[in-house]
């Protein structure tokens, strides 16, 4: 749909938003001179070290992965053997050196998507970091409470423990966070990110230090996914000295969190063990994740990676929500199976190897691996009663929840296993040319998953083997291409990009032998522009193409038949700025217009609600993440995301038969997509002390393209409140005994909200509190 074709209303609105987004620069655009940002000594300082690297021999410069480094593998590579204390970025954080900085070939093993810190600020594209400070002192107890301090980021609930995140970027449904690519240390973090891009694995966050998302015209660097956003998780690095920590936290609601962290001479390994209830009844986890990281030099321009990790959860969690009915009756909390089960194990491995070719070349390769096993047993997939496993008395059952009667899940002889193992592997050499024309970026991912998928449906509440009746294997095999070139003239760049995709699926039907195959590809092109004026803003805009391949399964019937189903296409836009004032104060405005000329639309994969649809859509909206640090020794921090867009421009279809989903029309509101966010908290630090106080705002929000307003009889359609939260914590340092004692509450005023309704209502967690401690040695 062409853009001219707007209303007024939309246009007035996207240039105010345009505006908007540059009015906090003009302040600031000057500020360097008037505050005598650029002291004398500190030129004669920049100049005297560029005097010493330009005499030094080039010849002689040598990647250093000594151990004492291992800590400082977020500066380059390149070391002087003449200045070998003075790390080449030093001179060139702020010293240009020909087009440009060299220390944009950066190693690190390589886990920031970001680039060189000294760099990060100059971005042409809109990003944001979680540091390990800020996860530590908010104690951070899932990866939901953590990606709501970003702007453009909303993340729905489900069981509590963030284990299974619905993540939304800019508008986009967030169901099992489809439209998100996931990365850790800039790999595949995803079990399928091509051929089943939901989120049923997540690791526990506490694996992380820090959680990068990157968003603009950068993110198409790591598809397949470019429509909304990337998001990456870093691990730690592994000390060259022998330490680490102890933690203990226990709370209500049966909560325990214990990890050993210890490392040393290159190798770490981390060890967590997670437990508690969930949000509702009948529902609690039992989580191990172990992690071990070693990096080792091969030759003095050369450093391996390695990483393995073993992740299990076992948890009674169930899939359906209630019924307006048993809402009203008994509350939100309220789950009446008990018998549901759900069990994962996850093996992972990778290796990165690090080698700077020479001094103007950097060749950085990941392998990598993983198999994911998932068995969900469950009576009910959403709140229908005909959705309800077949078997004596599952009728009943599901009847007696539509009219809103306690019922005892014992009463249905029967359940339904969904069974997954997904195999996934790649290679993805990324090589990185500094010449003179600029920076040029090229890396090729080759990519494979297997997909074994099985239902067997149970003939009792607690079976755990059954009637066979759905045996698929699912193959996808992909071969990307990226290359972007990054010039620097002055105070500008500008990187134009192109990615391109091969996608090859392939479905066949174990039962009847049925096999069918789909080929798909796409280029997907963008470019970014930056300008940093001086040290203390930056202004940015970049457009780029989104795309995302549609699922196996919804480009192949289980007969092996085609399906008449497109991949999303999306025009992206972005300007804004970030600027730094001084050293108390950071802000950062971006104005966004995603313009999707397909966009798939699945609400639950199980039970199929709605139907697959696609059809046209627009998401535009305003992002503000701002801090400052008031001498008192407060300080503060807000993430706000203003989302007045979220339109079908077009009725969304049905991908089976055509007809529109129902109600849906050009003009209404896009499902699951509010129209505010704010996470916004005040803290005061003094001396050992340091507390916070958090507010968690998500405006209302449609479940259905209708904008129903009134809440069916399933609880699957109506609106959802908008609701308001409170977390706190507070912490206590004693150095001396290198240790910390804390106490933490999330939703301290213990409100009850609805999250979702896609499978039925389901509620946020309840009120938490906790106290523990953490010992260094």
């Amino acid at each position: 749909m062409e853009i001219h074709n707007k209303s007024k209303y939309l246009n007035k609105t996207i240039i105010y938003l345009f505006i908007g987004s540059l009015l906090p620069g003009i302040s600031f655009a000057n500020t360097a001179e008037n505050e005598n940002y650029y002291k004398k000594n500190e030129r004669n300082e920049i100049e005297s070290v560029k005097d010493g690297l330009a005499k030094t021999n080039l010849k002689k410069r040598v990647t250093t992965f000594t151990k004492k480094n291992l800590q400082s593998r977020n500066t380059p590579p390149l070391i002087s053997e003449n200045t070998n204390k003075v790390f080449l970025n030093t001179a060139i954080n702020t010293a240009r050196l020909n087009v440009v900085e060299l220390s944009t070939i950066d190693v690190k093993g390589d886990s920031s998507i970001l680039g060189s810190k000294n760099l990060q600020f100059k971005l042409p594209s809109s990003f944001n970091t979680i540091e390990q400070k800020e996860l530590n002192d908010n104690h951070v107890m899932t990866t939901n409470e953590a990606l709501r301090k970003v702007p453009g980021v909303v993340v729905r609930d489900e069981e509590g423990f963030g284990m299974r995140p619905n993540i939304s970027i800019r508008g986009l449904n967030p169901t099992r966070s489809t439209k998100v690519m996931l990365l850790e240390d800039g790999i595949p973090l995803a079990y399928a990110p091509y051929g089943d891009n939901t989120s049923y694995y997540y690791p526990s966050i506490d694996r992380f230090s820090s959680i990068e998302v990157l968003k603009g015209a950068g993110q198409i660097k790591y598809g397949p996914q470019t429509i909304g956003g990337v998001i990456n998780h870093i691990t730690p690095l592994p000390p060259e000295k022998f330490g680490g920590f102890i933690s203990y936290t226990g709370g209500n609601r049966d909560f325990l969190n214990t990890k050993l962290n210890v490392g040393g001479n290159g190798m770490l390994l981390d060890y967590t063990f997670k437990k508690g209830d969930g949000a509702r009844d009948n529902t609690n986890h039992n989580i191990d994740d172990l992690n071990f990281k070693i990096i080792r030099d091969l030759t003095e321009n050369q450093a391996l990676t390695l990483r393995t990790n073993y992740f299990s959860e076992d948890s009674q969690v169930s899939y359906s929500g209630i019924t307006r009915a048993e809402y009203e009756n008994f509350g939100g909390q309220y789950n009446p199976f008990k018998n549901d089960s759900f069990v994962t194990k996850r093996y992972g491995t990778s290796v990165t190897h690090d080698w700077q070719v020479s001094q103007n070349m950097y060749l950085l390769t990941n392998i990598y691996y993983s198999y994911f096993d998932r068995d969900w047993w469950r009576q009910q997939s959403n709140s229908a009663a005909g959705n309800i496993a077949s078997g004596t008395g599952c009728n009943s059952v599901g009847s007696a929840r539509e009219a809103g009667q306690r019922i005892n899940s014992d009463d249905c002889l029967g359940n339904q296993g969904r069974l997954r193992a997904y195999e996934t592997y790649g290679v993805e050499p990324r090589l990185s040319i500094n010449h003179d024309l600029g920076l040029l970026e090229l890396s090729m991912r080759i990519h494979r998953e297997q997909q074994d998928r099985r239902q067997v449906n149970g003939s009792s509440p607690r079976a755990r083997d059954g009637t066979l009746v759905e045996d698929n294997y699912r193959e996808t095999n992909a071969i990307s291409g990226y290359i972007s070139n990054r010039f620097e003239i002055d105070k500008f760049s500008i990187t134009p990009a192109v990615r391109y995709e091969h996608i090859e699926n392939e479905r066949l039907n174990k039962l009847n032998g049925a096999h069918g195959k789909n080929i798909l590809h796409a280029w997907v092109p963008g470019v970014s522009v930056g300008y940093t004026p001086n040290d203390q803003i930056t202004y940015f805009a970049g457009v780029h193409k989104g795309f995302a391949p549609p699922r196996t399964e919804d480009l192949i019937t289980n007969d092996g038949g085609a399906i008449d189903v497109n991949a999303e296409n999306s025009t992206n836009h972005e300007i804004g700025l970030r600027a730094k004032p001084n050293s108390k104060s950071y802000i950062e405005t971006t104005a966004f217009y995603n313009d999707f000329r397909n966009l798939i639309a699945v609400g639950s994969v199980a039970s199929n609600l709605p139907a697959l649809a696609q059809g046209e859509a627009l998401f535009a909206g305003l992002e503000i993440l701002g801090k400052y640090d008031f001498d008192s020794g407060f300080y503060s921090k807000a993430a706000i995301t203003w989302l007045p867009i979220a339109r079908q421009e077009s009725a969304f279809r049905r991908v089976d038969n055509n007809s529109i989903v129902a109600n849906s029309m050009e003009g209404k509101r896009q499902p699951y997509a509010p129209k505010q966010t704010i996470t916004a908290g005040l803290g005061f630090r003094n001396n050992s002390w340091d507390g916070i106080l958090e507010l968690v705002h998500v405006g209302e929000q449609f479940a259905d393209f209708a904008e129903t307003k009134n809440v069916d009889v399933l609880g699957q359609n109506g609106v959802i409140n908008s609701y308001t939260i409170f977390n706190a914590s507070v912490n206590y340092k004693i150095p001396q005994y290198k240790t910390s004692l804390f106490a933490v509450g999330k939703n301290i005023f213990d409100n009850e909200y609805i999250v979702d309704r896609t499978r039925g209502i389901i509620t946020g967690m309840p009120a938490l509190f906790q106290v523990g401690a953490k010992i260094d040695f």
